[in-house]
C-alpha cells in the first residue's frame, strides 16, 4: 500500500486537493500512476512554502511565487522534462480551482514551461539492423517462434511500423501482398508498401506456425496461440541487444527510427517518409534530418581520426 501523501495545507484545502485528485481519476480517467505523480508534485509545491497554505493564500500568489518554486527545483538539477511535468501538475490544479470558482488566480498561466532538451531518435546503422534480424532466431526454443521473431523484426525495419502496429496486424491486412493496411495512432489508417523480403519472412513463419490463421485472426501469436504481447518482443530485443553489445536504450521502436533514417540517407523525401510513418505533422518527421546530420558528423570525425 502506498504511503499517504501529506500536504502543507489547512484542513479545508486538504479536502479540496482530495476532490481534485478524485476528479483526475473519475473524470479525466488518469491512471493511478499519473494521479499519484500529480499528487506528489502538488505536495512538493506546498512544502516549498514555510507556512501551511490555504484557499486564501493561493488566491494571493503572484507570478514571482511560482517562479521561485520552479527555480528551486531547477537548482536541484532535475531534468527539464520532469520540471515541465511538475509545472503542468500545478497548472492543472489551479485551472481546476478557477473553473470551480474556488480560487481565482491566473498568475501561473503567465509562466511558460521550460523548453525540453531535444532528444534525437536512436537509429541503428544498416549492418547493425541486419545483424539484429539475423540474431533474432537464436533466443527461442521452438522453430516457429524463431521464425515469428525474424518476421516481426523484419516487418518493423522493412515497413517502419510501431511495435503496437506490428503485433495488431491480422490475416487479411495485406493487399495482394504488395501493401499493408495499418491502423496507427488515433485509429488513422495508412497504406504501407511491403517489400518481398518482409512477405517471405511472414509467410515462412505462417507456414510453420502450429495454430490456425483464418481471415481476421492475429498474424503474430504467443506460445499459447493468443495475439503476442509487445513485451515479449521487447524482451527479445533486450537479449539480442546485450548479446550484440548494442546501446541499452535500443528498443523495437529503434527499428522504426532506423527505417526512416536509412530512407532519408538514400534520398527519400520527407513528405514520403511522413506518409510511410503515419506522422500527422511534418515537424515530427523532420527530426530524422538531424539524425542523419548527426551521423554524418560522427563519420566525418572518425575519418579525421584515421588521417
Amino acid at each position: 500500500m502506498k504511503a499517504e501523501i501529506k500536504y502543507n495545507v489547512d484542513r479545508l484545502l486538504n479536502e479540496v486537493v482530495k476532490d481534485w485528485l478524485q476528479w483526475l481519476k473519475d473524470e479525466r480517467r488518469y491512471s493511478e500512476h499519473t494521479v499519484d505523480a500529480y499528487a506528489r508534485d502538488l505536495s512538493q509545491f506546498f512544502a516549498f512554502f514555510e507556512q501551511p497554505q490555504s484557499i486564501g493564500s493561493l488566491s494571493k500568489m503572484q507570478i514571482t511565487d511560482f517562479r521561485r518554486y520552479i527555480s528551486s527545483r531547477h537548482c536541484q538539477l532535475i531534468t527539464k522534462s520532469a520540471l515541465s511535468r511538475k509545472l503542468s501538475s500545478i497548472r492543472n490544479f489551479f485551472h481546476w480551482l478557477n473553473r470551480r470558482g474556488i480560487v481565482q488566480n491566473s498568475a501561473i498561466s503567465i509562466l511558460s514551461s521550460p523548453k525540453k532538451d531535444k532528444v534525437l531518435p536512436r537509429a541503428l546503422d544498416v549492418p547493425q539492423a541486419k545483424g539484429l534480424i539475423e540474431e533474432a532466431p537464436n533466443f527461442e526454443r521452438e522453430n516457429w517462434q524463431r521464425l515469428r521473431d525474424i518476421a516481426i523484426f523484419t516487418l518493423l525495419y522493412g515497413c517502419g511500423l510501431r511495435i503496437s502496429e506490428a503485433v495488431n496486424t491480422n490475416i487479411g491486412d495485406f493487399d495482394n501482398q504488395d501493401f499493408l493496411r495499418i491502423k496507427g495512432k488515433g485509429k488513422k489508417e495508412r497504406i504501407v508498401p511491403i517489400l518481398p523480403v518482409v512477405i517471405t519472412a511472414i509467410n515462412t513463419y505462417l507456414d510453420a506456425c502450429p495454430y490456425s490463421h483464418n481471415l481476421g485472426d492475429p498474424i503474430f501469436l504467443g506460445a499459447r496461440g493468443e495475439r503476442i504481447n509487445p513485451r515479449i518482443i521487447e524482451r527479445q530485443m533486450e537479449k539480442i541487444r546485450n548479446y550484440m553489445g548494442l546501446p541499452p536504450n535500443l528498443t523495437p521502436h529503434s527499428l522504426r527510427h532506423s527505417f526512416a533514417t536509412h530512407l532519408l540517407a538514400n534520398g527519400t523525401d520527407l513528405r514520403s517518409i511522413q506518409e510511410l510513418l503515419g506522422h500527422s505533422s511534418l515537424s515530427t518527421t523532420q527530426r530524422y534530418t538531424e539524425v542523419e546530420i548527426s551521423q554524418l558528423q560522427k563519420e566525418y570525425n572518425q575519418a579525421k581520426l584515421l588521417e
